[in-house]
């Protein structure tokens, strides 16, 4: 059975603050902001004596050579680390298989936008009760099917504080054409503020120079109330 390093005792989660647990940063953030090991932390549940969740993920992440080594790996391979169970080896490679299963998916049977009900109806329930603002990107191919979401920036959602390149990043990164941007009001109403336009008016500029298109900017209330920034003509 591979063993731990000899590194310096790790923290167990209970001595975390609150905010950079795993769990609660993936309440918080979405999933997206968390990293590879602690998005297998949060699978894994429990570390061993001496050393914590996260730091064993590290371990596993690096005895492996990362997510492609891990993906690799059987059930044999995973019950020789130190601290995987029976039980955490079936959960890891669950997880694992539904991931593959959702990346063979076939085109047809990925979401498709093409009305900003669409987008509520994709983002309502990760977006609609959190207590501060969140912008996230839906990635776009050319007939309007999501190839992913990004969460992009957490907190005042602003023209000021806003930068372009980190909103259209994913998209450059993936090359996907088309990107549509949403924000939630944490007040439960909808409605667009004078920023809210501001952000889009910017962001449709800087998508007309990197040739990806803005699609929409949609605002996500409460109790199935969203704004289509779009349809107002604010911004656009």
């Amino acid at each position: 059975m591979v063993g731990p390093s000899n590194a310096p005792y790790s923290p167990m989660i209970r001595d975390l603050p609150e905010s950079e647990r795993p769990r609660e940063r993936l309440k918080n953030q979405g999933p997206t902001a968390l990293s590879d090991a602690e998005l297998l932390a949060i699978l894994l549940r429990t570390g061993v004596k001496g050393e914590g969740v996260v730091t064993m993920a590290q371990r596993i992440l690096k005895d492996f050579q990362g997510l492609s080594g891990l993906a690799r790996a059987g059930y044999a391979d995973l019950c020789s680390h130190h601290g995987v169970s029976e039980a955490k080896a079936c959960q890891l490679l669950s997880a694992l298989e539904l991931g593959r299963r959702y990346s063979s998916l076939r085109p047809e049977d990925r979401p498709k936008i093409s009305s900003p009900r669409d987008v509520y109806n994709l983002l309502a329930w990760e977006m609609s009760f959190l207590d501060k603002e969140h912008l996230k990107v839906v990635l776009l191919n050319t007939k309007g099917l999501v190839m992913g979401k990004s969460l992009i920036y957490v907190g005042n959602v602003n023209s000021s504080m806003i930068r372009a390149a980190e909103v259209f990043r994913p998209a450059v990164r993936e090359n996907q054409p088309s990107i549509i941007v949403a924000h939630n009001h944490p007040s439960g109403d909808p409605t667009p503020s004078p920023e809210d336009a501001a952000v889009t008016r910017q962001l449709v500029e800087a998508g007309k120079l990197l040739n990806i298109d803005l699609l929409d900017h949609v605002v996500i209330g409460s109790g199935g109330r969203f704004a289509s920034l779009k349809e107002r003509g604010l911004g656009f």
